[in-house]
């Protein structure tokens, strides 16, 4: 089998696996388990299975949850819109410098809810 599709099958099943739902069960991983991923996608560039120039997992994690989270914003039908906070009221009173999102922010209830994907995306880029 030649090298791009040996890259092709490899991003379409084990990257794809590592991806799946990785929005939900990411902010409950600790640095190690993120570096085991890490290591096994280093190994996969050595043996040829994967590109070089793939990104680390932490950086497709980010891709895939920005556009997760910019599909659920921008869409009121969205299954899980139902899980964000209100808009806040300096976003609909005031006419502000551009914000990643108009929510209000949750209070601080524990490290559960702090790695909750509806969390942690609010508090992604707020500064």
């Amino acid at each position: 089998m030649c090298l791009a599709a040996l890259q092709a099958i490899f991003r379409s099943v084990a990257i794809a696996k590592l991806l799946y739902a990785a929005s939900a069960w990411i902010g409950f991983t600790k640095a190690t388990d993120r570096q085991r991923v890490d290591g096994f996608l280093r190994r996969s560039i050595r043996s040829g299975y994967c590109s070089p120039d793939t990104p680390t997992f932490a950086e497709q994690c980010a891709t895939v949850d920005e556009q997760l989270f910019n599909n659920i914003s921008y869409n009121q039908n969205h299954v899980l819109y139902s899980l964000l906070p209100p808009p806040s009221t300096a976003s609909q009173n005031y006419h502000l410098r551009p914000r990643a999102h108009s929510q209000q922010l949750p209070q601080h209830t524990g490290h559960l809810t702090d790695s909750n994907f509806i969390t942690r995306m609010l508090f992604t880029d707020i500064y």
